[in-house]
């Protein structure tokens, strides 16, 4: 099996199902020739041609309203904005027609799209490099919200993301492209969109995360089961909408103890609802109250103070303690 980092999974998931599917199509600012700033499609263009991997002018509606154009027609459009927080352009097209296109048309048309976000800090760029938006788009019906933490998840859920017949919004942890490398097996496979991971078992409290923020728990959770007789049963979500209830549930019953982890701010963030789920589902169950660690309630900070907004291992550890000890 090929060892691969998270961009290595990405394209490769991308090369092989471009070579299964001739109606896929790839392109955005910079994909084609380039192959994307972060070089997620490297080489896409010259094995299927300017037709099938190119570049577009920097303007995300034309990317994305092309995209709906497309994918109506018979195509099946991967475009990429070049950071979440270009997208906010597009959002209109987003919500306005990739979303509703189904409902708006009682089921005559539906639009097997990818729209390719790479997002959040841990970089030090700017805010709109920066940003963690995928609330914006788990809340708007008709979207899928997919986050992978792992190249083996990258590559099963892009292909997953590939062959839904409707919109995914893919978003991926840019800090971690390149942060380690994984064996990926070269066959065929899929992840389940809508299926939790249980990275870890545990038997005295349950933490949910995603993204970056999965191997920032996972050290976390080492360093406080080394120190204290604490045990961490540690969930990957891998996709915001829809929710894996069923599997945060079932843990939070057996640990009666929740946290959430996440890099986007608290208000009105994920988390909410999140410990909502728990909330109705496993209320009775519970010995300590839902909470979470996640971003400050501040624009993403320039780059020299961006670890003070960032979740680190230490601010999770620390909540994993005071929530056992309640």
């Amino acid at each position: 099996m090929p060892l691969l980092n998270n961009i290595g999974a990405l394209t490769y998931a991308l090369d092989q199902e471009m070579e299964r599917d001739n109606t896929i199509v790839v392109y955005g600012e910079d994909v084609g020739y380039e192959g994307g700033v972060f070089r997620a499609t490297q080489g896409l263009q010259k094995k299927y041609g300017v037709d099938r991997c190119f570049d577009t002018p920097l303007a995300e509606a034309g990317i994305v309203g092309s995209a709906v154009g497309m994918a109506i027609n018979g195509l099946k459009p991967v475009v990429e904005m070049q950071f979440s927080g270009f997208m906010l352009p597009a959002y209109n097209q987003i919500v306005g027609h990739v979303a509703r296109m189904r409902n708006r048309s009682r089921g005559s048309y539906n639009l097997p799209m990818v729209i390719r976000m790479p997002y959040g800090g841990g970089v030090r760029a700017l805010e709109h490099h920066s940003e963690s938006l995928e609330t914006l788009f788990a809340h708007i019906p008709g979207l899928k919200v997919v986050i992978p933490s792992t190249p083996y998840d990258t590559k099963g859920l892009m292909i997953s993301a590939l062959r839904d017949p409707d919109p995914v919004i893919f978003m991926e942890p840019k800090r971690i492209y390149r942060a380690f490398k994984q064996e990926v097996p070269e066959e065929d496979y899929s992840i389940p969109i809508g299926k939790a991971k249980v990275v870890k078992e545990g038997e005295d409290i349950t933490v949910v995360a995603w993204g970056a923020l999965v191997r920032e728990t996972q050290k976390a959770i080492k360093e406080i089961e080394e120190k204290e007789d604490i045990s961490v049963e540690l969930i990957d979500l891998r996709t915001i909408s829809p929710i894996d209830k069923e599997t945060i549930i079932k843990s939070v019953q057996k640990t009666g103890r929740f946290l959430v982890v996440h890099e986007a701010i608290k208000s009105f963030g994920p988390g909410a609802e999140l410990m909502s789920i728990v909330n109705e589902g496993a209320f009775l169950y519970l010995e300590a109250p839902p909470t979470r660690v996640t971003g400050l309630d501040v624009t993403v900070p320039l780059p020299k103070s961006e670890h003070y907004f960032m979740v680190d291992t230490r601010k999770i550890a620390d909540k994993i303690k005071e929530l056992v000890e309640y």
